[in-house]
């Protein structure tokens, strides 16, 4: 009974997508959305309250324009003292602002999820639920995982999947009652057959992987990478390394007429963060396209290079992300660390990117 209706779901969502016409979906996706100490000083204000305004004014237009915009809230959010490394722990308006920036999907499962142990985990799931935002990757217990995954959203009349994984959790190991998706082969390959089971015409999983502040995936990446596209994954999205890893979009190796779009690493979003590597990272953009058989496919992609400027004594009294290649939103004094991110970003891209172009 269960197989034949995991091979029903998906004709009968092909029929009704045929009826209604052809669709078309954005995704978007950048990387770590980090709360160093200075970040956190930055925003605290005199009266208890928090203030991340600025932060994203550069690129809340196009965030808001993404049919779905997925975010790595690197993390947890609890009750005070609010801290940065090696123990995060920021305040819930943190999640307030990347809400109002436009971000509709929050990534919970990195190194940094248990930060806080158990009680920091389920304070950011409150914090989260509270402000009704979706997120998947960490469980207060079993039976929450289960109502959660599989995770199938109607994204313009294509359904699409969504899985989180992380390596670790830096050495701290969860309680009994609470989840934490760690990469696990049959884990992972008994979550996408049900999730396409509930319908997901494409899968698209985030993992937390490789090797701090490496510009290349490692052979476990690529391990992992191989296996997600051979267990059918169409989208697979990186992050941990805190710097950008290559793009890739392409046939799929083992399922004839698929794409995969990779992204070894989205690195930093937005951080406190010194090298010039670890001051940037990626906002890729994912095309869905139903064709004119009924099936929806990865049609393209592109990506950008974004920036974090920290607080200067000019008009920028927060630490904001911008366009890398945006002279006007960079002051001069950080011109030299933003070529410096955007010439090593391109060396890697022009040597190993397949298929993707930036925007």
């Amino acid at each position: 009974m269960a197989s034949g209706t995991g091979i029903l779901i998906p004709l009968v969502v092909n029929l009704l997508s045929l009826l209604m016409g052809y669709d078309d979906a954005e995704l978007l996706f950048v990387g770590d959305a980090m709360q160093h100490q200075a970040q956190i000083d930055n925003a605290r204000q005199a009266d208890g309250s928090w203030d991340y305004s600025g932060c994203f004014d550069g690129l809340k237009t196009t965030i808001e324009g993404a049919d779905l915009a997925v975010v790595n809230l690197e993390t947890p959010l609890g009750e005070k003292p609010h801290t940065g490394y090696p123990c995060f722990n920021a305040p819930a308006a943190w999640a307030e602002a990347l809400r109002d920036a436009g971000f509709d999907l929050f990534l919970t499962a990195n190194n940094h999820t248990l930060d806080r142990h158990d009680r920091g985990l389920r304070a950011t799931i409150d914090s989260l639920d509270n402000r009704h935002l979706r997120h998947i990757g960490t469980y207060k217990d079993d039976a929450a995982r289960k109502l959660a995954i599989p995770a199938v959203y109607d994204i313009n009349n294509i359904r699409v999947g969504f899985l989180n994984y992380t390596y670790g959790t830096n050495g701290i190991v969860p309680g009994k009652d609470v989840r934490v998706d760690y990469i696990d082969p049959r884990k992972i390959a008994a979550d996408i057959a049900a999730t396409k089971a509930a319908g997901a015409e494409l899968i698209c999983v985030c993992m937390h992987w490789g090797d701090e502040y490496r510009l290349t995936p490692n052979a476990t990446q690529k391990e992992q990478a191989r296996m997600l596209e051979e267990l059918g994954a169409d989208i697979i999205i990186g992050g941990h390394p805190h710097v950008v890893q290559p793009i890739e979009l392409r046939d799929n190796r083992y399922h004839p007429h698929k794409k995969v779009y990779l992204v070894w690493s989205l690195g930093n979003f937005i951080s406190n963060m010194k090298t010039a590597d670890t001051r940037g990272g990626l906002m890729v953009r994912v095309f869905l396209h139903r064709g004119d058989d009924g099936i929806a496919r990865v049609d393209s992609g592109q990506y950008e290079l974004l920036f974090t400027v920290p607080p200067t004594a000019g008009a920028n009294k927060r630490f904001k992300v911008v366009r890398a290649r945006n002279d006007e939103e960079i002051p001069p004094m950080w011109h030299g660390r933003r070529n410096e991110f955007v010439r090593n970003a391109k060396d890697v891209f022009d040597k190993y990117n397949i298929g993707v172009e930036e925007r």
